[in-house]
This record gives structure tokens, sequence and C-alpha cells, in this order.
């Protein structure tokens, strides 16, 4: 089965239902993108992928400037 959905002009989509039910997501659940080689997986986010991101925080300082502050603020 496929699903579309659009972006607005501030680049967010709307989860289908189909996805949503399959997920099990509710408002609020966090989302994985995982970005391989030729597409990007899509699944619900766990409290292990959320202790696993918030260890790298610390190591990805190169992306802390004013400027990417301005570019990504929107997002």
């Amino acid at each position: 089965m496929r699903q579309i959905s659009r972006l607005t002009s501030k680049y967010q989509a709307t989860v289908p239902l189909a996805v949503r039910r399959k997920l099990g997501l509710k408002p609020g659940d966090a989302v994985l993108f995982e970005i391989g080689e030729d597409a990007v997986t899509v699944r619900r986010a766990t409290a292990l992928d959320a202790e696993y991101a918030k260890s790298l925080e610390g190591t990805l300082t190169e992306w802390l400037s004013k400027e990417d502050e301005e570019d990504y603020r929107g997002l």
C-alpha cells in the first residue's frame, strides 16, 4: 500500500491515517526517520531512540552557530 502527503510551506506533512494506525501513533508521539542509501524509513521513535539522540547532542557542536539557529528556526 502507498500513501501520499503534501508538504506545507514550512515543510510539514500530515501522517496519513493508515500509517498512523499501522505505527500506533497518537498526538505528541515522536517519529524516527532512518535515512538509507536509496530510501527513508519512518517509524515510531522509542525511549531508547530519544536516549541515543540525547547522548549525541554534545558531539554536534558544529551545528550550534547563530547562522544555523536562524536557518532552522522555523522547522
